[in-house]
């Protein structure tokens, strides 16, 4: 519900927890995955490929990109570095949206993912006909929508936004009198409704690894170390949000670990993240926060489900069979482009370091 509207209510789009998938991680003996690193890399150059992981993939994807002139960052940078790539060739690392994002700013070349049943909840949460519907209820609003969307989303919002650019995108929309639609994600839309004051209307998504974080929990792990600074995505919910020190993107996180003087953090934001945060901070201690305690199903234990279908085994699979390339309809990618570029533009009139993600 939006507190500057009281009286419209919105459907509860949030998943689930008895329809969140099992998280599984793939195992390997070291000789498995030297080998499979190995074939990778052949690969990669047979194929004219590179690799672009977001920061939440297994830690092994990440290296395989970095060692081989891909990509590791957030979701719509992973598609910008793509772009300028000679490569002709994307094997993305994530999951669906952002192999269609991909897609999307890079058209003329080939996108692969490992696994095309990567999913997002908020993306599953922000169906296209009933989204569609209801943005034409509210004609007068200008439809802005995250990231962690699909396509046809997209190409339904005036706007898209990242974590990192929403609070500047909506401050400026306000700025011209606009009222907005916000979607998906309910904690995400909320923090930026409190930053800005803008009038909002709030789709009823969620991140099911971030709804995860407790802020009970977190209060109680804060009081065992002390001297710890929170770090927090906005896509957490309020409780959390409200004990961080500093609520930021992916990528803001990670910067916030190098340059803080602090020497233990708690994150709440998922633990793939923790690679880089090591790699960018290696003698700072880096903690979880809490998704334990009352009501926690603890299922996705902040790593998302779909982030973990990614595997080594399935990225020399699809580079040997050229299986599981994304396909976005012409039309759908055109109109998709003009909330894409939007944010592009206004990033870059600014000259705004873009720090976003998913």
């Amino acid at each position: 519900m939006n507190t500057l509207n009281p009286a419209i209510e919105l459907r509860d789009y949030r998943m689930p927890p008895e329809q969140v998938p099992e998280t599984i991680v793939e195992t390997l003996s070291v000789a498995e995955r030297n080998e499979l690193k190995s074939r990778i890399k052949l690969l990669l150059k047979e194929k004219n490929a590179i690799i672009v992981a977001h920061y939440y993939t297994d830690p092994d994807l990440q290296e395989l990109a970095d060692e081989t002139g891909g990509h590791v960052s957030d979701s719509l940078d992973m598609a910008r570095f793509g772009h300028e790539s000679s490569a002709q060739t994307l094997v993305v690392c994530g999951v669906r949206f952002m192999g269609e994002t991909a897609k999307i700013l890079n058209p003329e070349k080939r996108i692969l993912m490992p696994d095309l049943n990567a999913d997002c909840s908020l993306d599953i949460g922000c169906p296209i006909d009933d989204f569609s519907r209801f943005c034409g209820q509210y004609p007068d609003r200008t439809v802005v929508v995250y990231a962690n969307t699909s396509a046809a989303v997209k190409a339904r919002a005036d706007w898209m936004v990242t974590s990192g650019s929403a609070v500047d995108v909506v401050n400026h929309l306000k700025a011209q009198g606009k009222k907005i639609i916000w979607a998906p994600d309910k904690y995400l839309g909320q923090y930026v409704q409190e930053q800005t004051g803008a009038d909002m209307l709030i789709w009823q998504g969620s991140c099911v690894v971030h709804e995860e974080f407790k802020g009970i929990e977190l209060e109680l792990l804060r009081r065992e170390h002390p001297q710890a600074k929170v770090l927090v995505h906005p896509e957490s919910p309020v409780s959390v949000i409200k004990q961080a020190d500093v609520v930021s993107s992916t990528t803001g996180i990670i910067k916030a670990a190098r340059e803080l003087d602090a020497k233990e953090f708690i994150v709440a934001t998922d633990k793939g993240i923790f690679h880089k945060m090591q790699e960018a901070a290696p003698d700072k201690i880096f903690i979880e926060a809490p998704t334990a305690g009352i009501s926690a199903t603890c299922k996705s234990c902040a790593h998302c489900p779909w982030m973990a279908m990614n595997t080594l085994r399935k990225l020399e699979h699809v580079l040997t069979t050229g299986s599981n390339e994304v396909h976005v309809d012409p039309e759908t990618s055109r109109k998709a482009r003009i909330s894409i570029q939007r944010l592009l533009d206004f990033t870059a009139g600014r000259k705004t370091a873009l720090a976003g993600d998913a």
